[in-house]
């Protein structure tokens, strides 16, 4: 079971609930979990799990390579080019690694033959384990400009196959709802969206509800935040637009104190382990339901 856990917009509480979701379930043997920090822009479940790490690989793209002795110039490479990363002026080939997207494309296209390929490194995958917990993260390098590729790698080396069991694979996606919240999402089976209740909380939850559910056909749920202030307004969406609110985390003092010393905050305050349990069984539910 892939459950992604995602927010349409930052702060709202995303890692706090992944992490402390992952080890209650791994603590308490509920679970075989897998937790996979995909905000691979600015990680920070470490910084609360305290990791070993045993494994790492860099995550590179095939980016394009012109021989401009055997180049025509026909502009067929920068026709073909959905993401403009060549352009042909004259008898110059321009190209924009950062625009890249490895598709090779271009090299397919070319006639004369006169595009290769070379790997250009876009960051980093780590993995170990945290307790019981079984971890895995992307570290994008400074300097580039996509996310997608790392996320994509990552999913592909760190969830388990088939033929190992059915885990449970917690998808701690980046903020937003831009590709690399999509790549994040894609292929999992539910769509668990933080929200606060506050005007700036509910605009983002009806995107990342539209974007989950109405594009990638997604079942959702939700999970309030800081439940306690602001409006009804997050409550009053998800009645008109039949999105279930599995758990409430409520403004809460302590919670704030844990999460800035750095500890898991289920630890240091024992009574929200309960909730988080019968948060994993209502999404066993819905999945299970088909809502």
């Amino acid at each position: 079971m892939i459950v992604a856990i995602a927010s349409g917009k930052g702060g709202t509480g995303k890692t706090l609930l992944a992490t402390g979701l992952a080890q209650v379930l791994a603590a308490d043997g509920l679970a075989t979990v897998h937790l996979l920090d995909c905000d691979v822009e600015e990680p920070n479940d470490h910084l609360f799990l305290s990791p070993t790490l045993t494994r790492k690989e860099e995550v590179s793209i095939l980016v394009p390579k012109i021989d401009l002795a055997r180049c025509t110039f026909c502009g067929r490479c920068a026709q073909v080019c959905t993401f403009h990363a060549l352009a042909v002026v004259q008898k110059k080939v321009l190209t924009f690694p950062q625009l890249c997207h490895g598709c090779g494309s271009c090299a397919r296209q070319c006639a004369s033959g006169a595009i290769s390929e070379e790997p250009m490194r876009m960051g980093q995958l780590e993995a170990g384990d945290a307790g019981k917990i079984h971890f895995a993260q992307g570290l994008m390098d400074v300097g580039q400009a996509m996310a997608t590729p790392v996320i994509r790698r990552l999913k592909q080396w760190a969830i388990p196959r088939e033929a190992e069991g059915d885990p449970l694979v917690l998808l701690d996606s980046p903020p937003g709802n831009a590709c690399s919240v999509v790549e994040t999402l894609r292929g999992s089976d539910f769509a668990l969206l933080v929200t606060e209740p506050t005007p700036f909380g509910l605009h983002d939850l009806e995107i990342a509800v539209e974007l989950a559910r109405g594009e990638l056909k997604l079942p959702v749920g939700v999970v309030v935040n800081r439940d306690g202030v602001g409006d009804h307004g997050v409550d009053d969406f998800c009645a008109r637009a039949g999105v279930p609110i599995l758990l409430r985390i409520p403004l809460d003092r302590r919670i704030a104190e844990a999460y800035s010393a750095g500890a898991l905050w289920v630890d240091a305050i024992p009574e929200y382990r309960e909730p988080l349990r019968r948060l994993y069984r209502e999404v066993q539910a819905q999945i299970g339901g088909g809502q």
